[in-house]
């Protein structure tokens, strides 16, 4: 077992632990989270001896292996099999004695550990992981220095991965994984033989391939058994405890210190004043759990527009005369909740940037609406910030007419407070730089939202955040994103892309995961989508399928509000005096087109009304039979 007694550890004089004590069993997986800065990479360096604490100790089974992946493998002319393959140093170690061994006695050693180790089915299992990472039979064989620095990353977590150690340490594995690689990686940690403690705010796989939550919290540890959904739970219920303690607390604070005041200069009771003085220095405040709240997001209401916002017909889009998709007819509505699924390398940052207008067809025909903003946010655009320069300085650049009291008021709005507004951007954290990149993509108001991996640097409240952010949004939304958990709770559309080309997928993400699995030979039945539907809705799947509702009203009325105003100006009998043929007939397409948006705002409103019938019906059906037991 992993033992952490009295654990405590400064940076520059600022305490991130301090009596920090938690042991977690042999065996178990184990998700480690924490808001972004409470210490957990340096604590996962502490556990690998890389830093030394101030005080306490950390304890872990003698001669116990422990993996991490600590940086990307080079880009050497190794292979990628035989990269994983040399990362089991044991292994490695073994078949390279047995070559030259000559004793007996110690032949039979080396040959009973490798068997004992599975090295004869080593190959296999590695190119498994590969595989399971992304990389084709065909590109295990070649060199490392063929792929690019986020690959590298992916052949470093396989040669972890493949060795298999007894405390197996992952921080943040799925930010150069898709969501195929993570949802592979969830199935693999699941199974893990040994223990594992992962730092990710992928709450898919902390509900899926965990089954405890270590908290990083007040420089202390603390360990809950069950998964994310489970921990959040007892969280909340601790919070809400600690604050009914504190109020009572004040209470009874305000209650002796009335009793003090009145009495302290009345010599009959200045000894009973005394005693209750005392009694006021002995109430230690309540070390409670609860923490700031975390700054939400807000994005501008676009403007109405007429349907559809873009139209794609028989389009095909690539590089350098290379088509990477082809044969493309899609529709996005103001309406439309889409997200993205294929493997990388298939094409969906390429259709981003299509949609996005940073790419041209190659072919066929594209048609935007008039007046058609789109933003874009992409991973790389956080490296495109300006280092040198404050967030108040890039909103200036963007906006030099508005005063600085309304840019800070905009950023303040963005989750950029007044303490780091004027920061360099260099010192941000991961975390603030992507709320800068998502308020500068949303600036101007766009009625497509396109967002390529907008979570990996944000805590989960921060996603959290960001979830209620987009249900409350009145534009377009297409996303790509590696975490399941926010697709589930963003999308209510998916398009798979794959060889070359783009179709709808008739299935949610739990499909689309039992498909993947399937493929790749390890599937475990998903359950039915007819079981899936009776299970009780979470609160939070309440609250987004409200604000769809709510959405949904909005949407049907700024239509409504342009079929009047364009039916205002055809009613104008001077209309057909002054204007050619040509323009009448303009108006009447116009017309049409937004009747045919108003009919399908209405269907999407009925279903959301269902849904969230459905949903309220099926809790209270829930909370009945709870009741009855």
């Amino acid at each position: 077992m992993l033992r952490i007694a009295n654990l405590g550890y400064r940076i520059e004089g600022r305490p991130l632990f301090e009596g920090a004590s938690v042991t977690v069993p042999a065996g178990h997986k184990t998700g480690v989270v924490g808001r972004n800065g409470t210490g957990k990479t340096t604590l996962f360096r502490l556990i690998l001896g890389e830093l030394s604490p101030d005080e306490g100790e950390i304890t872990l089974p003698r001669g116990a292996r422990i993996g991490a992946v600590r940086q990307e493998v080079e880009a050497s002319r190794t292979s990628l099999i035989d990269t994983v393959l040399a990362a089991d140093d044991e292994r490695a170690a073994l078949m390279a004695e047995a070559e030259t061994a000559t004793d007996p006695a110690r032949i039979a050693e080396i040959q009973t550990r490798l068997a004992d180790i599975e090295a004869h089915s080593a190959e296999a299992r590695a190119a498994s992981v590969l595989s399971g990472l992304g990389f084709p039979p065909a590109d295990q064989a070649k060199p490392c220095a063929e792929f690019s620095g986020g690959w590298r990353m992916r052949v470093a977590l396989a040669g972890v991965l493949f060795a298999r150690p007894d405390y197996l340490l992952l921080d943040e594995p799925t930010n150069y994984l898709d969501l195929e690689g993570t949802i592979w990686l969830e199935s693999y940690i699941a199974r893990y033989p040994h223990t594992a403690l992962i730092i990710s705010h992928d709450r898919g796989l902390l509900n899926r391939a965990v089954r405890s939550i270590l908290h990083l919290s007040g420089r202390r540890l603390t360990l809950y058994g069950g998964n994310y959904d489970v921990f959040a739970r007892e969280r909340q219920a601790r919070l809400e405890q600690d604050r009914a303690l504190a109020r009572k607390q004040e209470a009874q604070r305000a209650h002796i210190q009335s009793f003090v005041d009145r009495f302290r200069y009345k010599a009959s009771k200045a000894r009973q004043a005394q005693s209750r003085l005392k009694m006021l220095e002995r109430l230690q405040p309540i070390a409670g759990v609860s923490e700031a709240a975390i700054a939400g997001f807000h994005f501008p209401r676009p403007k109405p527009a007429a349907p559809p916002l873009l139209s794609l017909d028989g389009v095909a889009v690539g590089y350098d005369g290379c088509r990477v998709l082809s044969h493309l007819s899609l529709r996005i509505d103001q309406d439309d909740r889409i997200a993205l699924l294929g493997a990388n390398g298939q094409g969906k940052s390429t259709l981003a940037k299509l949609i996005a207008g940073r790419l041209a067809p190659m072919a066929g025909q594209a048609t935007r609406a008039r007046g058609l903003k789109v933003g874009y946010f992409a991973q790389h655009q956080l490296e495109e910030l300006r280092a040198g320069e404050s967030p108040l300085q890039h909103l200036t650049v963007r906006r030099p007419e508005a005063p600085p009291a309304r840019l800070r008021a905009t950023l303040a709005a963005g989750g950029i407070g007044a303490e780091i507004a004027d920061n360099p951007v260099a010192r941000l954290s991961g975390g603030q730089k992507a709320r800068l990149a998502l308020l500068l993509a949303t600036l101007e108001a766009p009625h497509i939202l396109v967002l390529d991996e907008p979570t990996n640097h944000l805590d989960i409240e921060s996603r959290e955040a960001l979830v209620h952010a987009l249900a409350e949004y009145e534009g377009a939304i297409v996303l790509i994103s590696h975490d399941p958990w926010l697709v589930e709770a963003v999308a209510d559309r998916l398009w798979l892309v794959r060889d070359g080309r783009v179709r709808p997928f008739d299935g949610d993400v739990e499909d689309y995961r039992a498909m993947l699995l399937a493929e790749r030979g390890e599937a475990r039945p998903a359950a039915p989508r007819a079981e899936r539907a009776r299970r009780p809705p979470r609160p939070t799947d309440l609250s987004r399928l409200r604000s769809e509702v709510r959405s949904c009203e909005a949407r049907i009325a700024r239509i409504e509000e342009m079929r009047d105003r364009i039916d205002g100006i055809l009613a104008d009998p001077a209309l057909y005096a002054q204007q050619p043929p040509e323009k009448i007939a303009e108006l009447n397409r116009k017309r049409q087109e937004i009747l045919a948006g108003l009919e399908r705002a209405e269907t999407l409103w009925l279903e959301a009304e269902e849904r969230l019938s459905a949903a309220s019906g099926q809790t209270g059906a829930g909370r009945q039979e709870t009741g009855g037991r």
